[in-house]
């Protein structure tokens, strides 16, 4: 019953929340005009938000480069490629593959321990964390959000101060607790090694590579461009509705972007948290009609950001997959069951 719960019911009934959302959002569409929209969009608009997809990534991998200099110096496209082939197997195994897939690929390519490189790739992810939060916090205390019922403004403040400290304090535990984690003798060791140890792999062995992967950059310049980095790309992700805009004869002042960036990212966390389907599409939505945006074109807008990242990010990862010699059955198998080789 739990299994059919967790697979069947809740992804059922979190759909049908969305389609509610959606209904109510968009219950008054104008069809024709919506088409009408559609064959008039400019092109070449919709070709430069396919490269401002794909460039967010190649900073992504230059970040993360900064992250694993220390470990080992990776080029860029490298690392660049290995994110979209986990973005790729995520798409065909939707349980968390992607940091695992991708580490494993920069692992095998650089002959380094996958356990390091995944370590590294959450430290990535936890920095993109902390900066999203500080975003959220700028628009919060910027005063030119949207007026609504309520205040819209406490509460990006409230889940951007919950955001950093959240990610601010699992960046200090992991530092912290390194060289604890690495000694057999603890508890949360001795805890780790049964849990590994019903998974069939070597605990003590995992622990290590893990901690071998809380790394920070040296040297001080390459810290500033771990920021610099993370800042870039919530910057570039900013412009997605942007472009989208503009291929439909959209124009919003360049807070409004950020505010629809940071509104988008917080409703897709929060739908997943609460299994409801669709979460970056219905946050989009309800942010640009709170921005007056007509709803045939906030609909082509958020069509044409969501459809070119699926095809830019997961049709890029499944090539890479596909050239690295990786099949689905293997991306399973590492989600499901950690190899020994961490």
């Amino acid at each position: 019953m739990q299994a059919l719960f967790k697979r069947w019911i809740l992804p059922v009934v979190g759909t049908a929340i969305a389609l509610v959302l959606m209904f109510s959002i968009y219950g008054n569409l104008d069809i024709t005009r919506f088409l009408l929209g559609l064959r008039q969009a400019n092109p070449v608009w919709l070709v430069v938000l396919a490269g401002a997809i794909l460039f967010e990534q190649v900073v992504n991998g230059w970040k993360w480069r900064q992250i694993l200099y220390d470990v080992k110096p990776v080029r860029t496209l490298r690392l660049t490629g290995a994110m979209l082939a986990g973005y790729g197997a995520n798409a065909l195994v939707p349980i968390g593959v992607s940091p695992l897939v991708r580490a494993w690929l920069i692992a095998r390519m650089e002959n380094l321990k996958m356990g390091a490189v995944l370590t590294t790739t959450i430290i990535a992810r936890f920095i993109d964390g902390v900066i999203f939060a500080l975003f959220a916090g700028f628009i919060a205390l910027a005063g030119q959000l949207p007026r609504v019922e309520g205040s819209l403004e406490l509460g990006l403040g409230i889940a951007g101060a919950l955001n950093f400290a959240l990610f601010g304090a699992l960046i200090w535990a992991m530092f912290h607790f390194r060289d604890l984690f690495s000694r057999d003798d603890p508890l949360i060791s001795r805890v780790f090694d049964r849990v590994a140890k019903w998974l069939r792999t070597d605990g003590a062995a995992l622990r290590r590579s893990l901690c071998e992967g809380v790394v920070w950059p040296r040297d001080h310049i390459r810290k500033l461009k771990v920021l610099l980095g993370a800042v870039a790309s919530k910057l570039v992700a900013s412009t997605h509705f942007f472009w989208a805009g503009l291929a439909v004869g959209v124009w919003l002042d360049p807070f409004d972007y950020l505010f629809l960036m940071v509104f988008a990212g917080f409703s897709m966390v929060l739908a997943r948290f609460v299994r409801v389907p669709g979460g970056f599409v219905v946050g989009s939505a309800f942010a640009l009609d709170l921005l007056g945006v007509a709803e045939e074109q906030a609909l082509l807008m958020i069509l044409f950001s969501y459809v070119i990242t699926i095809v830019v990010i997961v049709g890029g990862g499944l090539c890479v997959l596909w050239r690295s010699g990786i099949d689905i059955r293997r991306a399973r198998h590492m989600a499901e069951r950690p190899d020994t080789s961490f």
